[in-house]
């Protein structure tokens, strides 16, 4: 019996006053190992209940498994009610949660990096608070799709939030030729973005599976050049970069018609936070996450889950 009081009023000392284990040790006249006991007892035995009150809908441990899983940095998976809404409301909330991300993480040390997508175009219209950095745009944009979701200014709408410097690309993504490639990257503006790219320190990134309707390249290239790259064992694609299951860099003709950061460029970002949700994603999720690139992950609970379970049966 005085032993639960003791574990109580040192696990009150703990948690509520913020008092250290050495600390309470010395008031006690114990030793601050036995100060370690008493707090594992109290939370064992129910005297003290840990809760968490997370500002986003996360789910704490399927997003420590997840990290732990692959090694990350971080990860962050929606949690089942929040990955339950249409598409477009799943995405929104993943941009939501990005932005808050980045308002907590980037400095004005920072040169951040965003890809095109429609997640992390989600993301941009959720910034309200960013410290003073360049913006660099990675990759063109794709023509035809609904300019809600497609704006070319996306990079200047967070640089005007952030108050840094700008550096967009006024061009395609996917090119017909490399000619044409080679030639819109010597362009002046281009070429200045270009030059930005060593220069990064964080990049928020959005990973597409190589499926109809999953990668926004996928959709863009032709039936011909599509199976071709099927053929070569493409699951994933990351600012129109491809990689096999495995997670190793595809070399294909498509790396020559794109306007896009290269591959080995955005492996060498120290801190690429990947934005990859829905079920049908969870094969790329994985190949991407294997590849090293990642650091941080932010997902929803169905791709987490199909993850999770390529992961075991890999481990299997």
């Amino acid at each position: 019996m005085m032993d639960g009081l003791t574990a109580t009023l040192v696990a009150h000392r703990f948690y509520v006053l913020g008092h250290s284990k050495i600390e309470i040790a010395a008031d006690f006249g114990i030793s601050r190992f036995k100060v370690a006991r008493l707090i594992d007892s109290a939370l064992e035995r129910g005297l003290v209940r840990v809760e968490f009150a997370p500002p986003a809908p996360i789910d704490v441990r399927l997003s420590d498994e997840l990290r732990s899983a692959y090694g990350l940095r971080q990860a962050f998976v929606l949690n089942r009610a929040a990955s339950a809404g249409p598409r477009p409301q799943v995405r929104r909330q993943i941009g939501a949660f990005a932005a808050q991300l980045l308002s907590e993480t980037v400095t004005e040390d920072d040169v951040l990096g965003l890809s095109w997508a429609r997640s992390v175009n989600a993301m941009a219209a959720a910034v309200r608070r960013l410290p003073k950095c360049p913006i660099v745009q990675l990759c063109g944009v794709q023509a035809g799709m609904d300019m809600r979701d497609r704006s070319v200014e996306t990079v200047r709408q967070v640089a005007e939030v952030s108050g840094g410097d700008a550096y967009p690309i006024y061009g395609p993504l996917v090119l017909p030729d490399r000619r044409t490639t080679e030639i819109l990257r010597r362009q002046p503006g281009i070429a200045e973005t270009f030059a930005q790219f060593p220069r990064l320190t964080k990049a928020v990134v959005s990973i597409g599976a190589w499926l109809p309707g999953e990668s926004t390249v996928y959709d863009a290239v032709s039936p011909a050049e599509r199976e071709a790259i099927t053929t070569r064992g493409a699951r994933a694609e990351v600012a129109a970069r491809l990689f096999d299951g495995e997670g190793k860099p595809l070399s294909t003709g498509l790396a020559h018609h794109v306007l896009a950061i290269d591959t080995a460029e955005l492996l060498k970002v120290p801190e690429v936070i990947a934005l990859g949700y829905t079920a049908p994603k969870a094969e790329a999720i994985d190949a991407v996450l294997r590849s090293g690139l990642v650091s941080t992950l932010i997902t929803d609970t169905p791709a987490a889950e199909g993850v999770l379970r390529l992961r075991g049966a890999d481990k299997a």
